[in-house]
């Protein structure tokens, strides 16, 4: 497992975040560790990739889904909000935060003074052209 991603000292921060896992009764398959999501996620952050693009196996998480998964059970505990300030303020004072590629999404930044009108959209209607992959030939015809 990658440690450049997730130091000691970040994860020590973190790991009080996040809550327990209780036993399962049935048994089953043992539970990818906490640490080893979360540095998947520092990496799908950091690099850009899809959950299908994590290296997995040198990360040590499993699979991409379970990564999701991960992410999905935090949320739902309520607890990626704390968890996510506490990375970006660690991230922040190692100056590791580049702000000239930071990425605004139009569905959660108001334009407060509001935008130009956008140009008009072009027709997109179907031609009277003849297509040129039906040919209208006798031959054709026959």
């Amino acid at each position: 497992m990658r440690t450049d991603l997730m130091p000691d000292a970040l994860w020590e921060a973190v790991e009080p975040l996040l809550p327990p896992h209780p036993p399962s009764p049935k048994g089953g398959r043992p539970r990818v560790p906490d640490r080893a999501c979360l540095t998947a996620l520092t990496y799908l952050l950091r690099e850009g990739c899809t959950y299908r693009g994590l290296p997995c196996q040198e990360l040590g998480c499993g699979s991409g889904v379970t990564v999701w998964r991960r992410l999905q059970e935090w949320n739902q505990a309520g607890v990626w909000q704390a968890l996510h300030e506490t990375l970006l303020r660690h991230l922040g004072k190692a100056g590791e935060i580049d702000t000239s590629i930071v990425v605004a999404d139009s569905s959660s930044c108001r334009a407060v003074k509001g935008g130009s009108t956008p140009d008009p959209t072009p027709r997109t209607a179907g031609s009277k052209a003849v297509s040129g992959m039906y040919l209208r030939t006798p031959a054709a015809c026959r």
